[in-house]
């Protein structure tokens, strides 16, 4: 069926938007995709691409966001791809009326590599926004945009409409990798033994999932913390300044050669990974343009890789909520030096890729809901921890 919505473009002159009523839900039926951009352009490249994928269809393509917003009722989309600069209203102001109306319809972001586009996009995804993907402001725009749509865009639609849908495998990576459902082994139980740093690996859902763990912590928290968050450059710096207002500890984004603090939280820079080195008796952040891995920089297996070498049996490692697998050849390697590995539930997960990942292999000692995150975490990093305890590779001062 379908339906005519008249919007008024300027005085005078009314356009006809034609969109298609939602269909009875069948398993197989393919996702239905709801596009808002103000932009003509950037409208053509999401429709050309999406229409290509004989998983999806579009539903409706508008501009104009308040005729969106009535729209969905009416077209009952399975994803809504959004740009965060609206023409009328906030794209934040829209995220939350999208969000207050339909509490399950998911929500991806169209954002630019700017400062005040990173910190809309931020505040977005913490008004109940599921994902983004960003787009350079250069010559190069149309190539990459489209680039961008194949790649990231429509992965994450199809990787977040399984979670709402259950009708197919989960999406695990960016390049359509899939992983089967399995029955999941229990790791080998191990000794607790004392923790000297909590390295995090987390991609999409991760500026909230950060904010409910960190944001638990006390300022005197007795152990460094580094994070591999997936993100682009801007991004990472607007999310520990972000992080930093919520949280008692200082949150920065890692800089090369910075001591690894009891009580400091460093965010890997986008598009650098972040290890840890040892020098004498201090541990330092390092930064690199190394080759991606898993299609990811910073890549959480570079990061665990290091904390295993540095710290071995006294790493704690957390997988929180995320596409793709990256971080499980890391936990793999904190695992055989005899460190930790907690992992996110699926129910409290955005995207159970990375996550789940871990859990089929086997390689966590709990798998938690992100509500009690927190305090297991706590539990364990003051497990045989004696305030008299001085460990040579980790400064205090």
């Amino acid at each position: 069926m379908v339906t005519d919505y008249i919007r008024e473009r300027t005085p005078g002159t009314r356009d006809i938007v034609k969109c298609r009523e939602a269909d009875t839900y069948t398993g197989m039926s393919k996702i239905r995709v709801f596009i808002v951009n103000r932009a003509v352009v950037m409208r053509r490249i999401i429709s050309d691409e999406i229409k290509r994928d004989k998983e999806l269809e579009i539903v409706g393509n508008v501009a104009n966001e308040k005729i969106a917003l009535s729209m969905i009722k009416h077209v009952k989309p399975d994803v809504v791809s959004m740009d965060i600069e609206m023409s009328v209203m906030e794209g934040i102001e829209v995220v939350g009326k999208i969000r207050n109306r339909h509490p399950d319809l998911p929500i991806i972001m169209f954002s630019t590599l700017s400062q005040r586009a990173a910190r809309n996009t931020l505040e977005a995804l913490s008004q109940g926004a599921n994902d983004y993907i960003t787009i350079p402001m250069s010559s190069q725009r149309v190539t990459i945009a489209r680039q961008r749509v194949r790649e990231e865009l429509i992965p994450k639609i199809k990787s977040l409409c399984f979670k709402i849908r259950h009708s197919a495998p989960s999406v695990l990576s960016l390049n359509q990798e899939f992983i089967t459902p399995i029955t999941i082994p229990v790791a080998k139980t191990m000794r607790e033994t004392r923790v000297d740093v909590l390295a995090i690996g987390v991609s999409t859902g991760g500026p909230n999932a950060l904010a409910e763990v960190l944001s638990r912590f006390p300022k005197d928290f007795p152990v460094p913390i580094v994070i591999v968050q997936h993100m682009p450059p801007i991004f990472t710096k607007c999310l520990s300044e972000r992080l930093s207002l919520k949280c008692a500890m200082s949150v920065q984004e890692g800089i090369a050669g910075r001591s690894l603090l009891p009580g400091h939280v460093w965010i890997a820079p986008g598009n650098y990974h972040m290890t840890v080195v040892q020098k004498g008796c201090r541990v330092e952040l390092a930064i690199n343009q190394r080759p991606q891995e898993n299609s990811c920089r910073p890549s959480v297996d570079v990061l665990f890789r290091s904390v295993a070498r540095v710290f071995g049996y006294r790493t704690l490692g957390l997988i929180l909520t995320g596409m793709g697998r990256d971080g499980l050849r890391g936990c793999e390697t904190i695992r055989a030096n005899g460190g930790q590995i907690l992992a996110q539930d699926e129910v409290s997960s955005v995207v159970w890729g990375m996550p789940g990942a871990v859990v089929h292999a086997g390689l966590a000692d709990n798998v938690l809901p992100l509500s009690a995150m927190a305090s297991e975490i706590q539990r364990r990093v003051q497990m045989n921890r004696s305030e008299s305890t001085v460990q040579c590779n980790l400064t205090t001062s």
